[in-house]
């Protein structure tokens, strides 16, 4: 059986040994999809919400265009005083967990779990929270799942993937220290910058250079950090890249993505391949301060244009950004 990505990324090898291992390994999202949730049956965030109590309802049931559905932040949380350790029984939280698990592929949920716990940071004030916007008679019900470092979201109607919602999610972690190594050892989504990497090394010199931009990448702050451009774009369009290219970047994109669920990773690249975004994307990568260890392995990078926001910081550890309207 192939090993996934994120079991070589857990070995700790070098960023050029891990290069190779990559071109040997089959891209996971090759592998077979969660099953629908069966006819008849409801869906696990629909189960969650008709367990809520009515006091529960009332407090985490937003109305379905609430300013927070289009908010993200490393770390943030949807209804501060409505915690998973405090506000839901026992049997709630485990539908949550069990939400939380099944909008992640099944070789990357032990992982997710374990990015969870780890930035709990050991203090239980920093558990999670979850909402929904909307109610069952909304097409776009949405159940949300926030913390530290993590922001989740889905279509609460069916355990089907059907993309991110048009709306902003968050991933990020630091595994060993608050300042990564140029390596990441132990990241989750260090596997993602590989990928990446993998992608640039295959540009001619010119292509290359035009990536690697001399300016700053965008703000984190909230509102910033998600913000479409359509003007101001900095590195490497995709118009400029051969065929070829165009469709290397957009693998690339799909195997970046392969910790999610399959089936959101479908919809997500069918959106941007139906909509021909690739030849409006902008890719750059950032060096200087942003290159950990000096060494030309990128570590910050963007992907981005007028549609779409995917934003990628490994420096002092990483924080990821993806936004694509639906």
């Amino acid at each position: 059986m192939q090993k996934p990505l994120s079991n070589i990324n857990s070995k700790f090898l070098s960023r050029r040994e891990a290069f190779r291992a990559l071109g040997a390994v089959a891209t996971l999202a090759a592998l077979p999809k969660l099953p629908a949730a069966p006819t008849g049956k409801d869906s696990l965030p629909m189960q969650f919400f008709k367990s809520l109590t009515e006091p529960q309802r009332a407090k985490i049931c937003l109305p379905v265009n609430h300013p927070k559905r289009q908010f993200v932040s490393n770390w943030w949380y949807v209804c501060p005083e409505e915690r998973l350790h405090t506000f839901y029984t026992k049997d709630q939280q485990d539908l949550v967990r069990q939400i939380f698990e099944s909008l992640h592929h099944p070789a990357h949920r032990e992982q997710m779990n374990w990015q969870v716990q780890k930035d709990l940071m050991g203090q239980i004030k920093n558990t999670p929270s979850v909402a929904f916007f909307g109610t069952p008679e909304d097409k776009n019900f949405e159940f949300i799942y926030t913390g530290h470092h993590v922001t989740r979201r889905c279509n609460a109607h069916t355990d089907t993937g059907l993309g991110f919602g048009g709306a902003p999610i968050f991933y990020g972690n630091f595994a060993k220290a608050f300042h990564e190594s140029k390596d990441h050892e132990g990241n989750p989504f260090w596997y993602q910058g590989l990928i990446f990497n993998e992608f640039v090394r295959t540009l001619d010199g010119k292509q290359q250079e035009k990536i690697l931009v001399g300016r700053e990448p965008r703000s984190e702050s909230p509102a910033a950090v998600i913000q479409k451009r359509k003007t101001d774009l900095p590195g490497l369009s995709g118009a400029d890249l051969s065929k070829d290219q165009q469709a290397k970047l957009l693998d690339t994109m799909r195997r970046m993505l392969v910790c999610f669920r399959p089936d959101d990773v479908a919809a997500t690249m069918k959106t941007i391949e139906d909509k021909q975004l690739v030849q409006r994307l902008f890719i750059s990568c950032y060096g200087g301060e942003y290159d950990i260890g000096n060494d030309r392995v990128w570590d910050t990078w963007q992907i981005e244009g007028p549609d779409m926001v995917w934003y990628f910081r490994g420096e002092p550890h990483i924080h990821a950004y993806f936004h694509l309207p639906a």
